[in-house]
């Protein structure tokens, strides 16, 4: 109960949010990290994976390459490249102390579940949608800009969502090779056995996890017309009719 009483101190202590180390300066450089490498990585691999969906080519390797970067821990990449002459611990504008490397890994680390679920995305379109659409005389941008990316939309908008999630929680590692971001509480906190200060460290870290996940499905409902209209085209449908059985009137 103690380090609960000590978390709450800690949180509700406007001097630990506010000046230069303050949590809510760590705060938005973690968001500005976070945002920053989906960006890059959605930039990188979208492309990539859409066109190979589309091509029904190299696929598989594409997809069991960017896989393997599951297989790496996402820590041993960060302090390699901390260590290394380049990107090493040089700051980087807004993203701070190690900035550089900290987005490199951060953006190998996103760019599986974008890949994969792009590909997928876009190889699960129904076969007979995309014959009809070549049937119709539809050339392969076409098919690909007003049959299959609408239909694969969903599955692409839920690869970007798992990436934001991951990346934000991942980031926090980035403290652990002097990196930016809230995991400098945390870090800070178990360091000086105040125990009260990195849980309320993590506490920030898993309540703006829980607003990201929030906001991100909200924005993939919004952008994904197809459930609402076909919501919309169910509420307008007609009920059917239930036939009255012999001998009784009709309903």
């Amino acid at each position: 109960m103690r380090i609960l009483a000590d978390t709450w101190a800690y949180l509700s202590d406007p001097a630990n949010w506010t000046g230069g180390g303050g949590m809510l300066a760590l705060l938005v450089e973690q968001l500005l990290l976070s945002v920053t490498a989906l960006v890059l990585a959605a930039l990188i691999g979208l492309p990539v994976a859409l066109a190979l969906g589309h091509l029904g080519r190299g696929g598989f390797l594409a997809v069991n390459v960017s896989n393997i970067g599951r297989a790496v821990p996402t820590f041993a990449l960060l302090a390699m490249l901390v260590t290394a002459d380049w990107p090493g611990t040089a700051s980087l504008g807004p993203y701070g102390r190690a900035g550089l490397a900290t987005l490199i890994a951060l953006t190998l680390f996103a760019l599986p579940p974008i890949i994969t679920n792009a590909y997928v995305a876009v190889r699960e379109v129904p076969g007979d949608v995309v014959e009809a659409a070549r049937g119709m005389g539809m050339t392969g941008w076409q098919l690909f800009t007003r049959a299959e990316l609408p239909l694969a939309l969903p599955l692409v908008l839920s690869g970007l969502r798992l990436a934001l999630v991951q990346v934000w929680a991942t980031a926090t590692i980035a403290a652990l090779v002097a990196g930016p971001g809230l995991g400098r509480v945390i870090t800070d906190g178990f360091a000086a056995n105040d125990y009260g200060k990195g849980i309320a460290g993590a506490v920030v870290v898993a309540v703006v996890a829980l607003v990201l996940e929030l906001l991100s499905a909200l924005g993939q409902r919004l952008a994904t017309p197809h459930p609402r209209a076909a919501r919309r085209r169910t509420a307008s449908a007609p009920a059917p009719r239930v036939e009255a059985p012999a001998g009784e009137p009709g309903r």
